[in-house]
This record gives C-alpha cells, structure tokens and sequence, in this order.
C-alpha cells in the first residue's frame, strides 16, 4: 500500500530527492547483459514529500508515546527516555562482545549489580540475565528443574502442572522443554483449587507453574500451602512473574516457597515492549538451584569482575551475556527507586486498576467480584447489549483514541476483556477512558449498529478477522 500510494497519488514526473550523475564508461565488473535496459518504473517525489509521507503514516500507529494502551498481561508502561540515551552511549554500544574482560568492566559491573538488585527485591540466591525474553527465561526454567531432578536421580519426573489461569507461554514452554503437560481448572474464586492440585500431584511431577498474580488479575492467596503441598510431592514450584509489577517492593516471591521465577524486562523494569524485540527474561532460583543456572556468570573477585563457569550448568541459552542494551536499562530503572518508591509503583498499579473496576462494576462487571491486582477482567452481557460483543467494544475504543484492551483472555472468562492500566497513567486519562467505555454502553442500548460497525474514524475499517486467518495473504 505504501508504495503504491507513492507512486500513484503522490508521484510527480521530473520531482526527485536526489539526482545521481551517469556513468562516464561503462563498467567493467557487469556484462551488458546484466545492466537495466530501461529506466525503473520509481516513484517521483522530492525528499521532502517522501519524509512528510512516512512521518504521517508513523502517525496512524497506536503507540504509548499517543495513546492509553491498556493492554491486560502486558504491562504497557511508560520508558523514560533517559533509559534510552544511557544505553545508547559509545562506551556500551562500541564494545566489542569478544573484548577480554579487562576491557569490560563497567558493563559487568552493571550486570552483576543489577542481578544482585534482583536478587534481593524477589528474594533469591541467584539469577541469570541471559534470557532474551519471558517466554526463554521460562524455558530455561524448565530447564534448570529438569536439571535439578536429574542431579537427584530422579528421571521419572516428567510432568508439569499448569493451573488453566496461567500464561499461554507456561505450558508451550514445559512442552519444549521436554515434559507432558497437566491442564487443571481454577476454583470458583479464580484461583487454583488446592484438592484438584493435590488430585495430580504424584512422584511424575517435577514441576508446578504458577502465574502469580494470574491472568484473572488476582494473587493467588493460597500460595504458601501451594508451595507446601508442592514440595511434600517432590517437586518444585515455579512461578511466573510476567505480571510483578503488581508485588514490586511489596512481597518477595521467594519468601513464599518459590523456587524459581522469571521476569519480563519490558514489563515490570520499563525496557520498551513490542515491536519483536529485543527483550530480556531474567530467572531467579533459590540456592540449592543456582549452579543449574547458565553459564557464564558474572562475579566479584578482588580484581574486579569477570566471568565463571559451572559444571553443573545447563549451558548457555544466549549468546555471550544476553541482550545487554535492555538490560543496560532496568538497571537504569532499579537504580531510579528505592523500596519506597518500588512499593509505591505496584501499590499505584493495584490502585488504577480497582479504579477502572469500580467505575464500571455497573455496566462491565468483574467476572471475579473481589478486589483484583494489576489488571481487571470485566465482561459484557451479549443479550443486554443487543447482541453487542466484547469485540465491537474492543474495536469501538479504537474511534474513541483508546487502544483497545486484551479481549477474550484468559479462556475461563467469557467475553474477556483484561485491562491493565499500569501505574504510569493519570487519574485524568482513566476517567476519559472510563466515559469512552460508558458511551460505548450507551451506543449498544440505543444504537448497536455502531459499535458493531466499528471502527469508523481509522484509515482502515472493521477487517473480516476469519478469512485474514484462514487465508492470509503474507506477500502483499
């Protein structure tokens, strides 16, 4: 669409960005048979214009940096910019990732204080930086628990236990990790039922993978007898800490009886999120799991810093010491705070997102009626609406300036719609974007049409969603 939009509405015959001299001789690397014989159908367009197209295109895009972006179990948080500029410096981005330790040592002073930082927020004996992302940090954490079972010669443990309130990446991670996967279904309240637990908890099990909070929104309030229950059976608990941006400064995850976590840079640390990448899946374990972890790590010596290595070690997961820009900046972030401010970012996260429940408890109520964590799972009476479906409202807030939240997630809630407010966002934005939802409510009562109709004030209108998946057209 791009192109031809250039070279259809905006192309000019005899404008041009930059005028190349002709050759004086012809080549003598290329055969003529190889040379273009005609002059290439290009679009014509001054610099200008071509620089004012694409900068207007950039424009349409939702992003954080121009809209509310409440996407629910994906933290879509503010990164200052700072962050950027600090990871952006010469004395980071110009170090060779082959350069001899003496020469790096600034950069792994940053990395060994920044995984000690991490340590002791999640209370931990160790973590490992090299993961490039939530979903990797969790492989390699089933890596680690298959490690540790065979360094007890126990091989028949070959089972992982994954509540149906969890992270879709938990149980595809378990499986290319290698191990069978036990689907078990939540309580009434939305948090794992401690006697369905207990029913397939055997000596097969070697790990139990827990969201915490779930994708409910809720902290699961059980988790130190889930820990217990975990440990009598032999196996280890494992948690997903995708969504720690609501416990930051307020609990520690190894004080619980976890045994081993992940978390997302780009959640909870504010590296960017989106775009593929690049990311960062840190994983902590408790001590008597540590010298599972990756290798190399990074530690303190009297001469400095350098790398070590483990024989007990599941290997690299990452090349050289991971993504290191991303992690360049959460320790940016880490060094912003204190515990102070730590427990005020999730206690404000917690907050906004109880804010938005509350205020339309009337009209989307919390599947879940009790007080929730980050994030807040509504749902919408189709047969009240007219027939008004979670997806028209999602497609709706787009015509509003709202990108739209996560729709239709987690499975256990009908016509899901998770919402993540963060702490980042004012009073003022949730409030606008709470009157957007009360108007969409409005507009299914009196005039269904609309919603169902929408979007109607973005470039590109209502898509048929099933013919895009069934046949998508990858090349256009």
């Amino acid at each position: 669409m791009t192109f031809n939009t250039l070279s259809i509405e905006k192309s000019v015959p005899g404008k041009r960005g930059i005028k190349f001299p002709s050759a004086q001789k012809p080549s003598k690397y290329l055969k003529a048979s190889s040379m273009r014989q005609k002059t290439p159908n290009l679009p014509q367009l001054s610099e200008f214009d071509v620089i004012r197209h694409f900068t207007n295109l950039s424009r349409l895009n939702y992003s954080l940096d121009t809209h509310f972006y409440p996407l629910g179990s994906c933290t879509m948080k503010y990164n200052p910019r700072a962050y950027e500029v600090l990871a952006g410096l010469e004395n980071f981005t110009s170090l060779h990732p082959f350069a001899d330790v003496s020469c790096a040592q600034g950069t792994l002073e940053i990395m060994y204080n920044l995984e000690r930082t991490l340590s002791e927020l999640c209370g931990f004996e160790e973590f490992t930086l090299q993961p490039a992302a939530g979903a990797h940090g969790e492989w390699t954490g089933v890596l680690v628990a298959k490690a540790f079972h065979a360094a007890n010669k126990d091989a028949a443990r070959t089972e992982v236990i994954v509540p149906d309130t969890a992270h879709g990446t938990n149980p595809a991670t378990a499986n290319m990790g290698g191990l069978s996967v036990i689907n078990i279904k939540s309580g009434p309240d939305g948090c794992v039922d401690l006697d369905e637990l207990k029913k397939h908890l055997s000596p097969k099990t070697a790990l139990v993978m827990l969201t915490v909070p779930n994708t409910a929104g809720l902290f699961e309030k059980d988790i130190k007898k889930i820990a217990e229950v975990v440990h009598a059976a032999g196996a280890l608990l494992y948690m997903d800490g995708a969504n720690f941006n609501a416990l930051i400064g307020l609990a520690k995850p190894g004080d619980w009886g976890v045994d081993i976590l992940h978390l997302n840079m780009h959640k909870t640390f504010s590296t960017p999120h989106g775009g593929g990448g690049p990311g960062a899946g840190a994983v902590g374990v408790t001590k008597n799991l540590a010298k599972f972890l990756p290798c190399p790590k990074v530690v303190k010596d009297g001469a400095g810093f350098k790398f070590a290595y483990d024989k007990n070690s599941i290997g690299r997961v990452k090349a050289f010491y991971g993504n290191a820009a991303v992690l360049v900046k959460a320790y940016c972030y880490v060094r912003q705070h204190d515990e102070n401010t730590f427990k005020e970012i999730s206690e404000n996260a917690v907050l906004n997102a109880n804010y938005i429940r509350e205020k339309l408890k009337e009209i989307f109520p919390a599947y879940f009626d009790k007080t929730c964590m980050h994030e807040c799972v509504l749902t919408i009476d189709k047969e009240k609406l007219r027939g008004v479906k979670t997806l028209d409202v999602a497609k709706r807030l787009l015509d509003y300036g709202f990108y739209a939240p996560t729709i239709y997630f987690p499975l256990i809630v009908p016509e899901a719609m998770m919402i993540e407010p963060t702490e980042t966002e004012s009073k003022d934005t949730l409030d606008k974007f709470i009157e957007a939802m009360k108007q969409i409510f409005m507009e299914a009562l009196q005039t269904p049409a609309l919603p169902a109709d929408a979007p109607r004030c973005t470039p590109v209108k209502r898509i048929d969603e099933v013919s895009a998946a069934r046949e998508p057209n990858l090349r256009w």
